[in-house]
């Protein structure tokens, strides 16, 4: 069983990079564009240039959408991972010291969600991996043509 479970384990990450991606993108879309509900619920967004609140919206719409591609995952999951961890003792701790009491549980998750894929990389279905792929080949490719030295 842990065979299978492993050789399992590339896909289901890519999967859960997939979901973690696609919800912080919808975090961000939230906070720039109003979308799904807006900043204040009501359909607002954040003021652009405005610190933290609309750079947060930028770091997560981007950032979100980066590792939901599997482009530059480590990259932009460590870009992420700080500004949730910056969001949650910032915002969040000060009001109290447990999340579920200082309503901080979605920036921390997210925070340890996208430190963990700065280790795993992007998993079986990313971009990055087709791409490094797809060049592999086409080194391979450039080498058979290249003529051989005397």
């Amino acid at each position: 069983m842990t065979g299978r479970l492993n050789s399992a384990q590339p896909y289901v990450l890519g999967f859960f990079r997939i979901v973690i991606g696609l919800l912080f993108t919808c975090h961000g879309a939230k906070g720039l564009f109003g979308l799904l509900g807006g900043v204040d619920g009501q359909g607002g967004t954040a003021a652009a240039g405005v610190w933290p609140g609309w750079y947060a919206a930028v770091i997560e719409l981007v950032g979100g959408s980066l590792v939901l591609l599997g482009l530059g995952t480590r990259f932009a999951a460590f870009i992420a991972s700080g500004a949730m961890a910056y969001a949650y003792f910032k915002v969040h701790q000060p009001q109290a010291l447990w999340p579920v009491q200082n309503g901080g549980e979605g920036a921390a998750l997210y925070c340890w969600a996208m430190f963990l894929l700065v280790f795993t990389g992007s998993g079986a279905l990313g971009l990055d991996k087709f791409i490094a792929r797809h060049s592999k080949a086409q080194n391979r490719e450039a080498r058979k043509r290249e003529p051989v030295a005397a």
